[in-house]
């Protein structure tokens, strides 16, 4: 589907949520975002994610990462089906704003809409999409899953972690990363610049071609 994605600006859109009025770019401000869907209220998966999602509230907040959930239901659906979810996890607090998105304009905007996915209606219901924004409003990544398979938070919360690093750092993230474990400088990065910019070291790769381009170092 056509639509939102990598390096776009997230429209401003003036939403309900079971936090009152919010306004995109204002809500976002001068942080980080977590803006996530799920088709519906009331249905096994997205429970489990939400549950989830407020399992990990509190790490995404040491990273200075708001979060902000969508579905298609209004808000005082919103809330009722929120005793379901802190009764599945007791003691995980559903502490983030639930939009309300009953005409599914918002979803359509940000490029959240299942193709497959309809409701008893026949009308169209978000996937499981998710949007990291940064402060600039921009989309920095993007995952989209289908309304049969809940995603998995740790990699979310991974994924934060790559693009808050890559970021601070001006680097790469190899595959499999995680937080202490080492990084890739950019191939734009000359070994002069490099042995200026990481004053700790690095170490090149040995590889068939000779070429010099896979270079790891540490960062804090």
């Amino acid at each position: 589907m056509p639509g939102l994605t990598l390096g776009d600006v997230v429209p401003d859109l003036e939403l309900d949520s079971t936090h009152g009025k919010i306004r995109i770019h204002d809500f976002v401000g001068d942080d980080y975002a977590v803006i996530f869907s799920h088709p519906a209220d009331f249905t096994p998966v997205c429970t489990t994610e939400l549950a989830a999602m407020a399992g990990y509230a509190g790490e995404f907040a040491k990273r200075g990462v708001k979060l902000l959930g969508f579905s298609c239901d209004d808000v005082e659906s919103h809330k009722e089906w929120i005793k379901d979810i802190e009764a599945y996890k007791p003691g995980n607090r559903v502490g983030f704003p639930i939009v309300a998105d009953p005409d599914r304009e918002a979803i359509r905007q940000l490029n959240m809409v299942d193709p497959v996915a309809k409701d008893s209606d026949g009308a169209e219901l978000p996937s499981r999409a998710l949007h990291i924004v940064g402060p600039d409003k921009k989309v920095k990544l993007s995952f989209l899953f289908p309304a049969s398979t809940g995603r998995n938070m740790v990699e979310v919360l991974r994924a934060v972690d790559a693009l808050l690093t890559a970021a601070k750092h001006s680097v790469a993230t190899p595959v499999n990363w995680t937080p202490g474990e080492r990084v890739v400088i950019p191939p734009g990065v000359s070994d002069e610049e490099a042995k200026e910019k990481f004053p700790q070291g690095f170490d090149t790769a040995d590889l068939p071609s000779h070429k010099c381009y896979l270079r790891f170092t540490k960062v804090d």
